[in-house]
Formats: structure tokens, sequence, C-alpha cells
């Protein structure tokens, strides 16, 4: 019986001191992130310019393996809305559809849910302390791609 409770015991302080270290590495990749996300949402605006879009930046952090909660931000980048488009919406679309999926966004990995467009033109990347994703909205879908890679690659190099 003793042999059973000193197993039951290590278990438990081994899923404790785990739960800890989780925690302390989703902490410290917010701070990361925070530290460098206007840098490489700048990174993402100079990309739009040289091809010559506008549009939507979103730069998000799921801390962990599993899309509980994240932190983001957001940057117009020259152009909210074009015509009917509302490139706020479809950014939006794109960083949500990839939050559930942990695939770039318009991955066809499954069927679309209401309220996902389904667009490419959101990248995904894991890390140590969870995921990163960088969407753009504003160009064509290989174009958005390629401006939101642009800043997920500057991003990750923090991690």
């Amino acid at each position: 019986m003793k042999k059973v409770l000193l197993m039951v015991l290590i278990v438990f302080f081994g899923m404790v001191l785990s739960t800890q270290a989780q925690n302390a590495a989703a902490k410290q990749g917010e701070k990361i992130f925070l530290q460098h996300v206007d840098d490489c949402l700048l990174v993402i605006e100079k990309a739009a310019l040289e091809i010559g879009i506008k549009g939507v930046a979103i730069m998000a952090f799921i801390p962990g393996d599993s899309t509980m909660a994240w932190i983001s931000k957001m940057k117009v980048e020259g152009a909210i809305t074009r015509d009917n488009l509302n490139f706020l919406a479809i950014a939006n679309s794109k960083t949500s559809e990839m939050a559930l999926t942990l695939k770039n966004s318009g991955s066809g990995v499954r069927p679309l849910m209401h309220g996902e467009l389904g667009y490419p033109g959101g990248v995904i990347k894991k890390v140590n302390a969870g995921y990163l994703l960088a969407t753009f909205s504003g160009g064509l879908s290989e174009q958005d791609v390629v401006v939101a890679g642009k800043g997920l690659e500057e991003l990750s190099k923090y991690f």
C-alpha cells in the first residue's frame, strides 16, 4: 500500500511541476511576444509596401499546445477597407481558423465552420512556448501569405 501511495504522490508532484514549467514558458512567451510584436508588424508593413498592397495585419501568440487563450496585436497597414471588403474581418477569420486547426489559413484540413472564409493569408508556427500566428488581408491570397510570412519569420527568431 505504501508503494502505491508513493507512486501516486510522485505522479501528482510530477504533474504539478510540469504544469508550473508550462505556465512559466507561457508567461515568458507572452513577454517575448510583447517585446517584439510591434517591430514584426513593421516588417509586415514594409513587405506590403514593397509589393504595393494595403490592408490589415494581425499577429498573435497562443501559449501552450492548444488554443485556450491568445494575445494579439493588429495594425492597419494603409487601409482597413476597400470597396465592400472589410480587411479586418477577413484577417480575423484567417486568424481564428488557424487557432482551431493549428494550420495555415485556407489549408482545407477540414470543412469550414460558420464565420470562417477559408482564405489563405495566415501562417502559423509551433514554438517551444506555444504557437505564433501572422495574418495579412489586403492583397491577393498569395501576396498575403508572403507578407504575413515575413513577419512570422522575424518574430520566430526570438523564440
